[in-house]
């Protein structure tokens, strides 16, 4: 500036020389594109580091984003994740809701019955008091029975010692029942040798005495009289003839009955057969009812000529027992008849 006055004095000093001041004032305008240069520069130098700056900032936002992308990818995934979850959970949470209602239901239904229960233990517990006051009774009762039990098997034990004893003379009375047995048998053959003793004698007397006519025989161990010796046809009241040989066969029964020992068990059969003409009378609808009554009459009879009754008996066979299956009179007369017979009882 000092030189620009300088100029100015020494162009005024020179009289108008104009260069130097030409040349002062481009000195002055190159200062000035100097300083907008420096200026500029200066500008460009920090534009130029701002924008370096820039693209740092720009690397590390670069930076950033990346990261923030990825991130964001871990979100997407980590929401699709969650959404999932989410969904599951929503049924989850749709099925809670439904088994609420259904328990709600249960629980509703549980108190109704939760009523009904309380009404039926009310009842069970009377019950239960009633069973407690049995089963007090019932304990008495068991002790009562208990006792009683240890008395009864007191008494079995006694009762198998006797047992044991008896079975002891048991074995030795067996010894005896098979000799009692033994003489037993002998007395009752004696006894029924006797008998035959009896019946031989008793038929030969009746022999004797009926002087062996031929309508009375001895058939076996029977006396065999033919019915017309003591009825008449199709009758049971004795004969007067039949009368007469009843009078003539008790006084044989009545020696006989003297002679026989009061201990031999006797008894004189009367038994009465018809043959297989049918008889249906108002007395005797059947032959069966006549061979009964004829042998009824003859015990009558021999009960009144002095036979003692209990050693009496009568039966009826009707004309199911035939001694003669012929179909003819002889063989219908011979069926007709009255057996005695002596026998045991």
């Amino acid at each position: 500036m000092a030189g620009l006055g300088r100029g100015r004095r020494r162009g005024q000093d020179s009289s108008g020389f104009y260069w130097p001041g030409f040349v002062d004032a481009m000195a002055q305008l190159l200062l000035v594109i100097t300083f907008l240069l420096s200026v500029f520069m200066i500008t460009q130098f920090l534009q130029a580091r701002e924008i370096s700056g820039q693209d740092s900032a720009l690397s590390r936002l670069r930076s950033e984003i990346s990261e923030l992308t990825e991130l964001l990818a871990l979100e997407k995934s980590s929401k699709a994740e969650v959404e999932t979850t989410l969904a599951a959970l929503t049924d989850d949470l749709k099925s809670a809701r439904d088994e609420t209602s259904q328990l709600q239901g249960v629980v509703d239904t549980f108190r109704s019955q939760g009523n009904e229960a309380g009404t039926q233990l009310s009842a069970l517990q009377q019950r239960l008091e009633g069973e407690k006051k049995v089963s007090s009774e019932a304990l008495a009762r068991v002790e009562l029975l208990n006792q009683q039990i240890a008395a009864l098997r007191r008494q079995i034990g006694a009762l198998n010692d006797a047992l044991e004893a008896a079975e002891k003379q048991d074995q030795e009375s067996r010894s005896q029942i098979v000799d009692l047995g033994r003489r037993l048998n002998v007395a009752l053959a004696q006894r029924v040798q006797e008998l035959n003793r009896f019946r031989s004698e008793f038929f030969g007397r009746l022999r004797r005495i009926l002087a062996n006519r031929d309508d009375i025989r001895v058939v076996g161990d029977r006396f065999v009289f033919q019915s017309e010796v003591l009825f008449a046809k199709g009758a049971a009241a004795l004969s007067p003839t039949g009368q007469l040989e009843i009078a003539k066969l008790a006084v044989a029964m009545q020696q006989l009955v003297r002679e026989i020992p009061e201990d031999l068990n006797w008894v004189l059969q009367v038994d009465g057969h018809t043959d297989d003409d049918p008889i249906n009378t108002p007395l005797f609808p059947s032959n069966w009812v006549l061979s009964s009554a004829r042998a009824i009459a003859v015990v009558e009879a021999l009960a009144e000529q002095g036979i003692p009754p209990q050693h009496l008996v009568a039966a009826g066979f009707g004309e199911f027992q035939p001694i003669d299956p012929g179909v003819s009179e002889d063989a219908k007369t011979r069926n007709r008849r009255i057996e005695l017979k002596l026998t045991t009882r």
